[in-house]
């Protein structure tokens, strides 16, 4: 995860109006022995470099991006310590700028429309939410739930509104950078009220969804800093929390950070983000949410509690039976492979989540993490040609997380 001096950036930010990477390389490193691991963990944690994937399986690659001036030390660390490396990408801010390329010569899409060939902004998402709104009025319901720092509108849709049915409660978009989580989100809202075939998913089921969660994030991703990853509060040296360390279930515990420069800082107090304590109010208002699933990404993970700790919950075979049947079904359509897990175990205790929140406190006993599809080389930086692929063949999980739900309301 991205440890960088984040003051420096906003400062770059103000100057030049957009966070350059320009001279940044990214690696990738292979450990292979337990020392390797440790060298690794210890690169990580000293908030330096930019780990693009977690240190947790010996043999397993890692990427991680680096600044001009540390690239030295860098490879030497590496090489003092004989661990093998290849450099992914030469020149980060190259790849960036072809994703902008891309993204300005994207078709205009109508007002109110979307498509699944580009990454759509917070005034394109809003539009469209808006307009399902206007079409289909006894199907879905359009409500905003917040105001973010910055001033922006948070809307949520419901998607069925029978009393007694059970509730699938999805978000996407708490970490900036990882822009094919609200695309998935809005693949999902599509799906479910414009495409008949799939009428029948919002018959026995409600469906709320909050396809960006961190607006002011999101849009600051795209116009100053792709990398940028946290909420946009205003901190004493640094701006940002990391909203997904922010909820009020064992706050303040492994895997945060109290330093607010820190990708994973934890906030001054659990709910301090206005986005997240809006999401609170929605899970008190709601009743029956038997599932809930936090869209993010990268690193095909289907990822379940506890995540505060190396602990199983009491239904842990249950989670992972389920994630079993989810990472099976987008399996089926182009042979993608998801690992299913306890997310402690599988990558790091990260306390204050959404997805433990939703289990201790919001009353979800089925309560997910979906790492989505990275752009192999880019990372987070997913192209859009692959955004369609995704969205298509993730949707197959849902269906499958659909139909559990419906088999359990049975028995």
């Amino acid at each position: 995860m991205k440890i960088l001096v984040l003051l420096t950036l906003s400062i770059t930010a103000v100057l030049s109006g957009r966070v350059s990477y320009d001279g940044y390389k990214v690696y990738q490193v292979a450990p292979v022995t337990e020392q390797d691991g440790e060298i690794l963990k210890s690169l990580k944690e000293s908030g330096q470099y930019d780990f693009w994937s977690n240190v947790k399986f010996l043999g397993q690659k890692v990427s991680i991006m680096v600044k001009p001036e540390l690239q030295a030390n860098f490879t030497n660390i590496l090489n003092l310590n004989n661990l093998d490396y290849t450099v992914l990408i030469e020149n980060a801010e190259n790849v960036f700028q072809q994703e902008r390329e891309k993204q300005s010569r994207a078709p205009k899409v109508e007002k109110g429309r979307i498509n699944f060939t580009q990454y759509h902004r917070y005034e394109a998402i809003e539009a469209y939410l808006a307009r399902l709104a206007e079409e289909y009025p006894d199907k879905v319901i359009v409500r905003p739930f917040g105001v973010s720092y910055e001033g922006r509108i948070m809307s949520y849709i419901r998607i069925g509104n029978n009393e007694g049915n059970p509730t699938i409660l999805m978000d996407a978009g708490i970490h900036a950078r990882e822009w094919i989580a609200p695309a998935f989100a809005l693949y999902i809202i599509q799906q479910l009220v414009e495409n008949p075939d799939y009428a029948y998913l919002s018959e026995k089921v409600n469906w709320v969804i909050i396809p960006l969660l961190n607006p002011d994030g999101y849009e600051y991703s795209h116009d100053v800093d792709r990398m940028w990853r946290k909420t946009r509060s205003a901190g004493v040296q640094c701006y940002g929390v990391d909203g997904n360390r922010n909820f009020g279930f064992m706050w303040g515990g492994l895997g945060t950070s109290d330093n607010e420069c820190s990708e994973i800082y934890r906030g001054p107090y659990a709910f301090s983000e206005v986005e997240i304590a809006a999401f609170r109010d929605i899970v008190y208002s709601l009743e029956n949410v038997d599932f809930y699933m936090a869209l993010h990404s990268f690193g095909n993970w289907v990822l379940y509690p506890w995540g505060y700790d190396f602990l199983l919950t009491d239904n842990n075979d249950e989670l992972h039976y389920l994630g079993e049947r989810i990472a099976n079904a987008i399996a089926q359509l182009f042979g993608t492979y998801y690992v299913v897990g306890n997310s402690a175990f599988l990558l790091y205790p990260a306390a204050g989540a959404s997805d433990d929140w939703m289990k201790a406190v919001g009353g979800a006993d089925l309560s997910y993490t979906l790492e989505l599809p990275g752009g192999g080389s880019q990372g987070f930086d997913l192209p859009p040609e692959r955004i369609e692929n995704v969205v298509i063949e993730t949707w197959q999980g849902i269906i499958a997380a659909y139909e559990y739900i419906l088999e359990i309301q049975k028995n």
